[in-house]
């Protein structure tokens, strides 16, 4: 396995710290608001880097953490009248069931900062006795002159990483960070030793690592992982205050996805034009997005356009074609070489450009292939058995085909068209085939296309 360790600013050779096991740790979402495709392109491709490694036969920890206290969520707040919990709840759910849409797994360790401020206090404190943290009237901030590594990470110039960073007059130095931040009226608050507050955001993902991964050694994880702008000053921070805590290295190696665009401009709500993904969930179907935002590497900035879905979107087609051709097909076993040369090919730092144009030839080849043999069994079930391989490796492939090519259709026209079925299907077993062609004609004006199987009628929507 290859990578592409933004620390080094090259790809390296993936050595894991513990032999055949991976420990990785990604940035969740702050939830105060609904997710956009910048949240939903950053969980496919480290949930594509998770079902990489199964598949290479590592045993993987997956953590995502999700930010459920904040300045953003007390703002929320004040703002709705709303509870901490309701909102964060609200938001961790939608996020969840938007995910679970598009086939991310959820990660096996899901911790919230509010449910991880012992931990948090702990790191603190430590920080404290050490003298790497010092308080001022409202904030506890780490003393980042005590870090000679720090801006290691980033290579971010001093001059920069200043203009980068919020002032307060009651910083040491501009670049330090907030630790904690004491109590305001009305705002949520937790008890510590120190003075009632609530935790800053850098810290609670180094605590979190410290609890649920981290392995003694010179590296606490194999891999942190998140969007590009987390690198600094997020992802800095976090590995200065372990460093400075543990004497460790955070992570073994680095790795960020790249940014979203809408037609060439970055995605700010700034600038208005932020995509949530619920809005896109209601045009198109959880595997459809999936797919499309799968098709570029990881690294590279996405610029998501209508034009570019609809191709995707025709390629994944393609694989449904292939699959309804062989879909009652016995189970049989996928191409040792297919197999192996998609891993190897996503063994280069998730190169799915390679990968995807495997799986186009693989398709197209089984259609060539069933084309001369149309009643070959052991062809189909190694076909059927191909396109069941990309389910668990690319989170595609699994919807019965039929079903899939119904995407799009309403509840109310579905229940219209079933009933012109089961009209079909009576005119027929009464042999009254000129109304049953009749209703097929209705059926086929409508652009559906039916189909008589061993198992029942089946449909689709041609377009």
């Amino acid at each position: 396995m290859v990578i592409y360790d933004s620390v080094q600013k090259k790809r390296v050779k993936f050595t894991p710290i513990n032999k055949d096991e991976v420990k990785i740790y990604v940035c969740g979402p702050t939830v105060y608001d609904d997710a956009h495709l910048g949240h939903a392109r950053s969980a496919i491709a480290f949930d594509l880097l998770r079902r990489v490694f199964c598949e290479l036969g590592f045993k993987v920890t997956f953590v995502k953490n999700f930010t459920d206290i904040d300045d953003k969520i007390i703002n929320k707040i004040k703002d709705s009248g709303k509870s901490l919990k309701e909102i964060t709840e609200f938001y961790i759910k939608r996020y969840k069931d938007e995910m679970h849409q598009l086939g991310v797994k959820d990660a096996d360790i899901e911790p919230k900062a509010t449910e991880s401020i012992e931990d948090i206090v702990r790191f603190i404190e430590a920080l404290l006795e050490k003298d790497i943290a010092y308080k001022t009237k409202d904030t506890i901030y780490f003393d980042t002159s005590k870090d000679k590594k720090y801006l290691s990470l980033s290579h971010m110039q001093i001059d920069d990483a200043k203009a980068r960073v919020e002032g307060d007059e009651q910083k040491r130095d501009p670049k330090d960070f907030a630790l904690w931040k004491f109590k305001k009226e009305g705002e949520p608050s937790f008890n510590a030793p120190f003075g009632e507050g609530r935790p800053g955001w850098h810290i609670e993902c180094s605590a979190m690592i410290e609890k649920h991964l981290a392995n003694s050694g010179e590296y606490q994880i194999d891999i942190h992982a998140g969007g590009a702008d987390l690198l600094f000053p997020h992802h800095e921070n976090e590995a200065s205050q372990t460093r400075c805590k543990s004497n460790q290295e955070l992570a073994k190696y680095w790795m960020h996805n790249g940014f979203v665009t809408i037609d060439g401009e970055k995605m700010s709500k700034s600038l208005g034009n932020s995509f949530f993904l619920k809005d896109a969930l209601k045009v198109y179907d959880g595997e459809i997005l999936r797919f499309y935002l799968l098709s570029s590497h990881y690294r590279a900035n996405f610029n998501f356009n209508e034009e570019d879905l609809q191709s995707s979107k025709k390629r994944l087609d393609k694989i449904y074609r292939l699959k309804k051709r062989v879909f009652v097909a016995k189970s049989g076993s996928a191409s040792k070489e297919f197999k192996e040369s998609m891993l190897e090919a996503l063994s280069e730092d998730l190169n799915i450009s390679k990968a995807l144009s495997l799986v186009d030839e693989m398709v197209s080849k089984a259609n060539e292939n069933l084309d001369l043999n149309p009643k070959d069994k052991a062809l189909k079930a190694q076909i059927s058995a191909n396109i069941g391989f990309l389910e668990p490796l690319l989170g595609v492939g699994a919807k019965n085909p039929y079903e899939y090519f119904q995407i799009g259709i309403s509840k109310e026209e579905k229940e219209e068209i079933e009933k012109l079925i089961e009209m079909r299907n009576s005119a027929k077993k009464e042999k009254n085939y000129a109304l049953a062609d009749k209703i097929r004609d209705e059926l086929k004006s409508k652009n559906i296309a039916i189909m008589d199987t061993p198992s029942g009628t089946v449909w689709e929507r041609v377009i």
